[in-house]
């Protein structure tokens, strides 16, 4: 049977050499799945993979949309399960890999279609986001969708601006859409998962920012920062060095907060992933159990 072999993570983990090494062994391709560096613009900020990665095996969905463009879980999902069903047309074994949880959930899972909102209604919300404020937006939302307010992450403001946007769209509440109705998928999925101590993966994480600054992550949020008020741009990594750049900290607090941020969000990944019983978690050294128990369930 194909099978999708799915290779997760926190973020600065160590996914994406073992992901090739994963693909080289199947000689098949990586399915990125990270919702940042699908962006042609975020390079150094998002952790791109060094060309000589990207040239060892076949890779997909790196940096192939600009952040100018409007791009969501549901359009990956149509678009991953169309690469996926063409990679497996070849060969048996296709390799997932990333950190982005609501990605990965949208690929194996499904997720529910969206009704496409169009450019008057979206620009509304975010007119009334701007002019004022993130409380005047979870105020309307507490009125058009009581179920999805309480659910909701209401300082996630993209999260909140998204679920008004189908409400005014369409004249009925964004939770309305969500069925959570797990898709059946024609193909096998094994999910993989890296992590490794707290302490290390957090040192880890620090190491990986100050290379990334080391190599120009600075000059590459400076030259985005016109486009700062783009969804895509609202992400750790660059709004710390928009934030600096506007006069609120100094460049050392900046970095410092980079730091944190992507420490916390890390911890927020591995909190998403307790919840699924199906993946086999690993530190990353130990590959000969990952080939072991691989052997085991893409033969069987």
């Amino acid at each position: 049977m194909k099978t999708l072999l799915v290779l997760l993570g926190p973020t600065g983990v160590g996914k994406t050499d073992l992901s090739i090494e994963l693909a080289r062994h199947y000689r098949t391709s990586v399915i990125s799945c990270d919702s940042r560096q699908i962006y042609k613009e975020m390079n150094i900020g998002t952790a791109v993979p060094e060309r000589e990665q990207l040239a060892a095996v076949p890779h997909f969905f790196i940096q192939t949309v600009s952040v100018r463009d409007y791009f969501n879980c549901w359009e990956f999902e149509q678009q991953a399960l169309r690469k996926i069903r063409e990679l497996f047309e070849e060969r048996d074994v296709v390799v997932m890999a990333g950190g982005s949880m609501m990605y990965i959930d949208a690929v194996c899972k499904g997720i529910d279609e969206m009704p496409t909102i169009d450019d008057e209604v979206r620009a509304s919300v975010k007119e009334m986001f701007e002019r004022d404020g993130i409380e005047a937006s979870r105020m309307l939302l507490k009125k058009l969708d009581p179920e999805w307010y309480a659910r909701v992450d209401l300082k996630n403001g993209k999260r909140v601006m998204h679920a008004l946007e189908v409400c005014l769209m369409t004249g009925k509440p964004y939770s309305s859409f969500l069925t959570r109705t797990v898709k059946e998928r024609e193909f096998n999925i094994v999910k993989i998962g890296l992590n490794r101590e707290r302490e290390e993966l957090f040192d880890r994480i620090n190491r990986r920012v100050d290379i990334m600054v080391e190599s120009g992550m600075e000059e590459e949020a400076r030259a985005l920062y016109p486009l700062r008020h783009l969804n895509a741009l609202n992400t750790v990594g660059y709004k710390e060095w928009f934030d600096y750049f506007d006069g609120k900290f100094d460049r050392e607090e900046a970095i410092r907060l980079i730091k944190r941020n992507t420490r916390r969000y890390a911890k927020k990944q591995l909190t998403w992933y307790r919840n699924d019983p199906d993946i086999h978690w690993f530190h990353p050294s130990q590959k000969e159990e990952i080939r072991s128990i691989l052997n085991s369930l893409i033969l069987d």
